[in-house]
């Protein structure tokens, strides 16, 4: 039995869904679910429009330097680091379903800050709120979608998390071309409102009212989930047999069928970061407008554009290809991309080399004259390319397998570490991009982002498990008895 699962685990899907599945309310609590997604990819969008206006406003006590502008784009990954230390103890707590409602809360009121922000520091609040709640759902989302989907069509659901986030972040770029930022925000609040009231007729996951001892009320969310055809009582035996009664305690981490899925899952949120993709899109206008382009926003709307395409690709074919056949494909390409981004300021600012100068991203007017107009497609097709690539692996298959691997009792913490890791890598690159690029130069940080592109193929190849076609209690045992 071991053996077959284990087989499973490398590629060869189980044939135990039943074909009487319907998937339409299942799609449904999907839907709503991913509304949480789209108000973290607003939360993420909002600064690259609202940093240059603020910048420039009229009002000394709202107008941001380089530093506070560095801040404000970094800030909200602080909160959404406490958000996945919180959203770890809620999950397991109250539930899938009602941490994700409550979740809504804070993206709400953080808004509501920043929209009558009087002073920076408002700003800054009204950003870790709403980096707060980004954190609460880019951990309970995935779990979510995990526990009510089946096999079949649980890559394809759970990459949607992901493609929600980047139609966020488009969305927040091509309203910042029109809308101010107070009135950017207002816009920025409605999705968590919407995903409020559809979230409160959606059902419980059925693994977690298992694990709570409700039986009758799990068989009522499968039979709301799989329609009235399918064999509730079968599925639900299936999941009973891999809960386990007792609660986790830190010894319980020696074993490792908690430690390993642990360890692969920090290292894929860690290997994710590292890519520098938070980097680029916080400050995708700047790095156009430092490239010299006329229309940054613009720019910054076609990068947008580009990460929603092939994140939608990536979920289409998630099923069929398996998820590090994409992690392969996506790694390679960041990093071809990353060094071919970095040749172009190396060319175009050949002498930069001022590590004294802290404004040294946003002042870069040290151009070889003639030189950037010559070479400006290598700047769109590398930056095209690293967020292509990004959008088709890295970008949703991470925290689709950690969605998949942990135990039903280790889910919370071990995904709240996972979120953790995320977000506090996540705040470093963008805290620290303008002191990178004063250090290393904004060739040798594009070429750093590349090498780590590297390290993420060579750890996908000999540490991330095959999870395409397998149920959550046949990855589970995998580790179990591997």
């Amino acid at each position: 039995m071991a053996a077959e699962e284990s087989r499973c685990l490398l590629g060869h899907p189980a044939a135990n869904s039943c074909p009487r599945e319907q998937n339409k309310k299942l799609y449904l609590a999907t839907f709503a679910a991913v509304l949480g997604p789209l108000s973290f990819g607003f939360v993420l969008g909002y600064s690259s429009p609202v940093i240059p206006e603020l910048r420039k406003i009229n009002d000394p006590k709202l107008r941001l330097d380089s530093s506070q502008a560095s801040w404000f784009g970094s800030v909200v990954t602080l909160g959404a680091a406490a958000g996945g230390i919180l959203g770890g103890y809620l999950v397991d707590k109250v539930g899938r379903k009602l941490s994700l409602m409550l979740c809504s809360i804070p993206y709400v009121f953080g808004y509501v800050v920043i929209i009558s922000a009087q002073n920076v520091w408002m700003l800054y609040f009204g950003r870790m709120l709403t980096g707060l709640a980004s954190g609460i759902t880019s951990l309970v989302v995935p779990v979510y979608i995990s526990e009510v989907s089946h096999p079949k069509v649980r890559g394809m659901l759970g990459s949607c998390v992901q493609l929600m986030v980047v139609t966020g972040i488009l969305g927040a770029y091509v309203a910042g071309t029109t809308l101010k930022w107070r009135w950017l925000a207002v816009l920025c609040s409605f999705p968590s409102c919407i995903m409020l009231s559809f979230m409160s007729f959606m059902p419980e996951t059925p693994r977690f009212l298992l694990n709570q001892n409700k039986h009758s009320e799990a068989i009522a969310s499968l039979r709301f989930l799989r329609g009235p055809h399918a064999d509730h009582a079968l599925e639900c035996r299936q999941i009973e047999a891999s809960v386990q009664d007792e609660g986790l305690n830190l010894s319980e981490f020696k074993n490792p069928s908690i430690y390993r899925p642990l360890v692969i899952g920090v290292a894929l949120m860690f290997f994710q970061q590292v890519t520098g993709i938070n980097a680029v899109m916080f400050y995708a206008e700047t790095i156009f407008e430092d490239a010299n382009f006329k229309d940054s926003r613009m720019a910054s709307v076609v990068v947008g554009s580009i990460q929603v395409c092939f994140t939608a690709v990536a979920a289409l074919i998630i099923d069929k290809t398996g998820r590090k056949v994409l992690l392969y494909i996506s790694g390679i390409i960041m990093a071809l991309s990353s060094a071919l981004f970095g040749l172009y300021f190396k060319i175009v600012l050949p002498d930069q080399n001022n590590s004294s100068n802290p404004d040294v991203w946003f002042t870069l007017n040290s151009a070889s004259p003639g030189t950037e107009s010559s070479i400006s497609w290598l700047a769109v097709v590398s930056l095209g390319l690293f967020v292509a690539g990004f959008a088709i692996g890295w970008g949703p298959v991470p925290w689709l397998v950690i969605s998949e691997i942990f135990p039903l009792k280790a889910r919370g913490i071990s995904s709240g570490a996972c979120v953790l890791t995320n977000w506090v890598m996540a705040f470093l690159i963008t805290k620290e991009f303008n002191d990178f690029i004063g250090f290393l130069t904004s060739y040798g940080t594009f070429w750093l982002f590349s090498a780590f592109c590297c390290l993420n193929v060579i750890f996908t190849a000999f540490c991330v498990p095959e999870t395409k076609g397998q149920t959550l209690e046949q990855i589970e045992a995998y580790f179990r008895r591997s």
